[in-house]
């Protein structure tokens, strides 16, 4: 396989990285070293690659920006895939859809759509993370989600198969989506409405200024941990944290945000291990005091 692979990475332009560290591809900058770490810069690339490793049974994993992902210290068997500047690129058409790569970050294609006087991705602004993140967990903020904007998505298979697969078929609940793991996303079409763009900005502001008051920024975090009880509509999980478990509590680096309870710190060089314990000394507390047996958005890879 590897000398498949050596053979193969001198004909591309994309790059392949071994015994590669992962840390730096999270934003709780916490990861083990991945076996294989691919980066496709065109489609061709991506398929002739599965079609090397999915022949041996790999177990693949796609990474996008790394924004709610812990990484375990022990990944050695995965191959990680991450898209690269190519699938990242966007186009409007004549009936106002936005058409934008999978890899791209989602206040990139709020600002496209600004600055293009559409509206409808204001809230994309306010969510960290890619594309296609955003689309296999069904992510939202301030009261919406991506099953409002998305109209299809384009995906390859891990048998290199290319086709699209429009919104409606598509079953989405809250921060899930019932699309098979085994589907990598390339591109999304978003519907949006011609606004004034001056309004659009405006409303920009105001939601970035709900976050900024109320989470965490520029710290090493992965945005929410747990997902708001369903049973619970008159609490948020935040709150929940905040009234049962010791807020100062801590496991190495690994801590809870002082700002937001729902967010889980690195503050400096927190290992797997101390923000694995910290999550499971959290849901422990919250379950025995209130009997809620609480769900992590947070993706643990393991």
């Amino acid at each position: 396989m590897l000398k498949d692979l050596d053979s193969f990475s001198k004909n591309i332009k994309g790059k392949i990285k071994f015994n590669y560290s992962l840390k730096n591809h999270t934003w709780l900058n916490i990861g083990g070293k991945a076996k294989i770490f691919f980066v496709p810069e065109t489609l061709a690339e991506l398929r002739e690659f599965l079609f090397y490793l999915k022949k041996e049974n790999n177990s693949f994993f796609i990474i996008g920006a790394g924004s709610n992902l812990l990484i375990s210290d022990n990944v050695q068997n995965r191959i990680f895939i991450k898209l690269g500047k190519n699938f990242n690129k966007m186009s409007l058409n004549k009936d106002n859809v936005i058409i934008a790569g999978c890899s791209i970050l989602d206040k990139n294609v709020s600002n496209f759509a600004c600055e293009n006087n559409l509206s409808g991705l204001e809230f994309l602004s306010c969510i960290p993370g890619s594309i296609g993140g955003g689309i296999r967990m069904n992510s939202g903020c301030f009261g919406k989600e991506f099953k409002d904007v998305l109209l299809s998505v384009q995906v390859m298979d891990f048998d290199g198969r290319v086709y699209t697969i429009n919104s409606k078929n598509i079953k989405f609940g809250y921060r899930q989506t019932n699309l098979p793991k085994d589907l990598i996303f390339l591109s999304a079409s978003f519907k949006t409405t011609k606004k004034n763009k001056k309004k659009i900005e405006e409303n920009i502001h105001i939601l970035k200024e709900k976050k900024e008051n109320s989470q965490p920024l520029r710290v090493k975090t992965g945005g929410s941990t747990f997902k708001n009880p369903k049973n619970q509509l008159d609490k948020k999980v935040w709150e929940i944290i905040r009234e049962n478990v010791d807020n100062q509590i801590s496991f190495g680096d690994a801590k809870i945000s002082e700002k937001h309870s729902n967010f889980f710190i690195n503050s400096n060089n927190a290992s797997f291990k101390n923000m694995y314990d910290l999550i499971n000394f959290v849901k422990k507390n919250v379950k025995e005091k209130t009997g809620i047996s609480l769900e992590l958005e947070l993706e643990i890879v393991n």
